[in-house]
């Protein structure tokens, strides 16, 4: 092999391939520091495109069943404020039937009627006040629960709608019952009270059933979408994770090529060092 001292094909060529050698290892070390093989558009652009799309839509239907959990949230605050106005109109049921009978005074139906007052009273502080993150839980308005599909452009809704409650409207999934103007001072009117709490008892029932198949819906929704988390995570990390055992080999086979470059490059280097001893 012939020795120049005007060019080192030699050591540039081994500093070629230990340059070559030190990208890949750092590359190799990136992929094992972050678990991920995907850390730069350049390390495989069509799996970098795939599985960002993937991320994208993992994060829209993640939100999509906080949304739906907070419906179910919802509903579940409304049925139990419903709970309690069934509480309340079966004790104004009692005091209608106690007032009713014959046996009672009237300065007793007038204590009887006070309560009944302050059973109304209370049923409208409830439709009022009843509220969930900050919003009125008991509106006429239809709220619309947002869910994505997880694709481009891809939406749905599931509509869940209450309904005003006071006691002048109880019972919003059919027609409602007014008992605002009903009064338990006479047999008479304890009667025809007592025909208005029974029909908004059953009011209320049917509005519990209709949030209850809402919440069900809500909730199914929910699992479907979780479902489709997981399968979308899976499938992201089958591109996007770093296959472990495999970049470990390939450090400790980068390391090695390292060194070894290292020393070729150095005695490449003393090549040269050879044509200076001869001319000496």
């Amino acid at each position: 092999m012939s020795l120049s001292i005007l060019n080192n094909v030699s050591s540039l060529a081994a500093q070629n391939q230990l340059s070559m050698t030190q990208a890949s290892l750092q590359k190799t070390l990136l992929q094992l520091s972050s678990g991920s093989r995907l850390n730069t558009g350049a390390d495989d652009a069509a799996g970098l495109a795939i599985a960002d799309g993937l991320h994208a839509n993992i994060t829209a239907l993640t939100q999509s069943a906080r949304n739906a959990s907070d419906g179910v949230g919802s509903l579940q605050v409304a049925d139990g404020a419903l709970a309690q106005v069934t509480a309340l109109l079966n004790r104004a049921v009692t005091l209608a039937t106690e007032a009713a009978t014959g046996t009672v005074s009237d300065p007793q139906r007038t204590t009887i009627n006070a309560e009944f007052t302050a059973i109304k009273a209370e049923i409208d502080r409830i439709g009022s006040s009843t509220n969930y993150n900050g919003g009125q839980v008991f509106t006429a308005t239809a709220t619309a629960i947002y869910l994505s599909d997880g694709t481009t452009g891809g939406s749905s809704s599931i509509t869940v709608t209450t309904g005003a409650l006071s006691s002048a409207a109880i019972g919003f999934s059919g027609t409602p019952t007014n008992i605002s103007a009903d009064v338990l001072t006479s047999a008479t009117a304890a009667q025809t009270a007592l025909g208005h709490l029974t029909t908004a008892i059953a009011g209320v029932a049917a509005d519990r059933g209709a949030l209850g198949a809402e919440t069900n819906r809500l909730q199914s929704a929910s699992s479907v979408i979780t479902n489709q988390v997981q399968n979308l995570t899976n499938a992201e990390d089958g591109i996007r994770a770093a296959d472990i055992p495999s970049a470990v080999a390939n450090m400790s086979r980068l390391t090695i090529l390292q060194q070894t470059g290292m020393a070729a490059l150095q005695q490449s280097n003393q090549m040269q060092q050879s044509v200076l001893k001869l001319l000496q």
